[in-house]
């Protein structure tokens, strides 16, 4: 069986690369594709959809924004099982920067130039994600200031109900989506919303557990 899997926002899938999946997969990653102007996430969402072959029986996985977008191609193709990693469920597991944002609707109006300067890049993306960690830069390449603008006000504006058949895996010490504003079915300890690359055994065994179940 397929599994599809997308990466987080700007990353590519160095950040994955490291996991191990059951045998009777078989992984297939869908590259980001760059918005149209003032494309809609629905819109956005059908064009990736429309890599999957939905003739035979398939699963997702999505890790950060990624997760966002799987559980968007779940409503119109129906995979078997769909995990997220480093993600939300639902609208309401929004809190702190990223919560402030979906209330004031402040994502949209940021400026361009904010996205291509070296503070984006060296500065802003550290201090969210996880500073320590000396490969952090190799992960995000994916680095069009249009798309990473969009991608954030997607992220802000996304509103959905909480669905029981997503699976969500977080890290408790993930800056990008808290612990405390969610109730994940399995925690990485110690995990910061890097963890699929830094935690990458622990979250093979748990996709292991998920995926033979």
């Amino acid at each position: 069986m397929k599994l599809y899997i997308i990466s987080g926002l700007g990353a590519d899938f160095k950040v994955l690369e490291h996991l191990k999946f059951p045998s009777h997969l078989e992984p297939v990653f869908l590259d980001w594709l760059i918005p149209d102007k003032n494309e809609t996430l629905d819109h956005y969402v059908r064009k990736m959809a429309k890599k999957i072959d939905a003739s035979e029986p398939f699963c997702l996985l999505g890790y950060s924004f990624g997760g966002i977008i799987v559980q968007e191609i779940h409503r119109i193709l129906p995979a078997e099982k769909v995990v997220i990693l480093g993600s939300i469920r639902s609208h309401k597991e929004k809190a702190g920067l990223l919560g402030a944002a979906a209330r004031t609707g402040i994502a949209g109006y940021l400026p361009l130039k904010l996205f291509t300067s070296t503070f984006t890049e060296n500065q802003l993306i550290a201090k969210m994600f996880d500073s320590s960690n000396t490969k952090l830069m190799e992960y995000f390449t994916v680095r069009d200031p249009y798309y990473l603008k969009w991608g954030i006000a997607q992220i802000s504006a996304w509103k959905s109900e909480e669905s029981p058949e997503i699976i969500q895996i977080l890290g408790d010490r993930d800056q990008i989506f808290p612990i405390a504003a969610c109730h994940p079915d399995y925690v990485i300890k110690g995990g910061t919303h890097l963890f699929p690359a830094t935690r990458h055994r622990e979250v093979s065994a748990v996709l292991e557990k998920i995926f033979n179940s």
